[in-house]
């Protein structure tokens, strides 16, 4: 898994981007393990994730944070990598963001299509 690590801040909270090649919804489970198995990403508020599969076509985890799996899972479609998943990882802060936090995911997610 490939971890960019801390991306920005915003009033509190933080946000990083990993993500990796896979194939499966197994693979994606796999990949997901070994993230949360780093301490400090077991203990984020939120792993959020997308992937479009070539397989089982396009699947996303919001893991608590409505709508920013979709976010990725778009900004994946759009650019037409497939067989590859981004996690991006809040850890929040204390002070709700609203919107904001959809433009988050979206620099977060940016910044690891960039580093490809």
């Amino acid at each position: 898994m490939k971890q960019l690590g801390l991306i920005l801040t915003d009033k509190g909270s933080k946000y990083a981007v990993s993500g990796c090649a896979v194939t499966d919804r197994a693979g994606i489970d796999a990949a997901l393990t070994v993230l949360r198995r780093d301490k400090s990403y077991a203990k984020a508020t939120h792993n959020t994730w997308g992937c479009d599969l070539s397989s089982g076509g396009p699947i996303k985890g919001d893991d608590g944070e409505s709508g920013a799996g979709m976010v990725i899972l778009r900004m994946l479609m759009r650019e037409g990598l497939r067989d590859h998943m981004v996690v991006v990882t809040r850890w929040y802060g204390g002070k709700h963001l609203g919107g904001d936090r959809f433009r988050h995911v979206q620099t977060c997610v940016r910044a690891y299509l960039d580093a490809l």
